[in-house]
């Protein structure tokens, strides 16, 4: 029996919750935390799951606005934070599973190479 390169949806839990995957897997993992869409899938994962329990605030006596206050002063830090930590979290995870920690900000690397490239065709370096 092969061994598996995606995770089953037990794994894809306990990965989304910290968990590390089996090395089988690597390039599933490094395509999540780096490949297409990885940004929108991070931003998903930390951001979605604590709507409804903000959603409590609700149900506070009074006007709307305080409840939606309340929500919003904890979830704009939430989500400040969320990507500001966006770097430290994928190096986290990519060390954590085995791969190469550089692969983080691989394609700010590419953008910033081909601007280079660029630079040199144009004056002529």
């Amino acid at each position: 029996m092969t061994e598996r390169t995606t995770p089953t949806f037990t794994q894809r839990i306990g990965y989304i919750c910290g968990r590390t995957l089996p090395p089988s897997m690597s390039d599933w993992v490094r395509d999540d935390l780096t490949g297409p869409g990885a940004t929108r899938r991070y931003l998903t994962r930390f951001l979605l799951p604590i709507v409804p329990v903000l959603c409590i605030f609700l149900l506070v006596p009074g006007p709307k606005w305080v409840g939606l206050g309340m929500m919003a002063l904890l979830y704009l830090p939430l989500v400040y934070f969320t990507i500001a930590l966006l770097y430290v979290y994928r190096r986290h995870r990519l060390i954590k599973h085995g791969l190469d920690p550089e692969l983080a900000d691989s394609d700010a690397r590419a953008r910033n190479e081909s601007d280079r490239l660029d630079y040199e065709r144009r004056h002529g370096r």
